[in-house]
């Protein structure tokens, strides 16, 4: 059963389309990386895995269900979390929130939430912060703390909105090696970015989005000149080592 599949989807707000065109599938362990410009339409798509986001028109169908189902099978790093630094709480506390859907909100958690949490720190390298207040680290750790967060719900589907996004070099490398390791254990990625280097290196399928979707496929199918300068709307220069930068009008 594939653990993502659109067909002929369109997504929006208020009946109006944002993103049109999806057609994708997405098996258990595969690692999808979407790319587009600001504005593309790539955090709506995501939101619509989460059934956060209303399909409009195609069929889409996420661990089998309908997306709003499927909600608490996924796992979901939000681009931008509401948890305030300043808040008085440990990072413990933080990734035990992952857990609150199976523990129930005023129930205590029991020997299996609290190993998955430290399983979860481990995974990402901070099982020596766990006591630490949230707040007191730097901001690729915080990053990797939100992503910890949402491994200890044990998801099938793993989503990330801009994972990388003001995140230092070591943070990035730790996030990507995590995010290897959850593939090959068979959890299906999907998760934006804009850098073209990590989608190549990362990705096993590529979607290029905006406004519509432009192209589907594996990097070398997907991240070509002239599919990014049809989606972008600019142009590109083609490096010597082989890669493509994009230059945005």
């Amino acid at each position: 059963m594939p653990a993502l599949r659109y067909a002929g989807v369109s997504v929006g707000y208020d009946r109006t389309p944002v993103l049109t065109h999806v057609d994708l599938e997405l098996d258990p362990g595969q690692r999808l990386i979407l790319v587009g410009p600001n504005g593309a339409g790539k955090s709506t798509l995501i939101k619509s895995v989460l059934g956060l986001a209303p399909v409009l028109a195609g069929e889409a169908t996420v661990l089998g269900e309908s997306p709003a189902a499927a909600r608490g099978r996924a796992g979901y790093v939000p681009q931008i979390d509401t948890l305030d630094a300043d808040f008085p709480v440990s990072v413990r506390q933080v990734v035990m929130m992952g857990r609150y859907r199976s523990i129930g909100w005023w129930r205590p958690a029991r020997a299996a939430d609290r190993r998955a949490v430290a399983d979860a720190l481990e995974l990402v390298g901070l099982a020596d912060r766990a006591g630490h207040r949230f707040g007191t680290l730097s901001g690729g750790q915080r990053q990797r703390v939100l992503l910890a967060r949402a491994i200890a719900a044990e998801p099938r589907l793993l989503l990330l909105d801009e994972p990388f996004n003001g995140v230092d070099a070591v943070s990035q490398e730790a996030i990507i090696a995590v995010l290897r390791e959850l593939a090959a254990g068979g959890t299906a990625l999907v998760l934006s970015t804009h850098d073209l280097t990590v989608a190549r290196e990362l990705a096993d399928l590529v979607c290029l989005i905006n406004g519509r979707q432009w192209a589907v496929g594996t990097p070398g199918e997907t991240l070509t000149a002239g599919k990014l300068r049809s989606a972008y709307g600019g142009h590109t220069v083609d490096l010597p080592d082989g890669h493509t930068m994009l230059v945005e009008p």
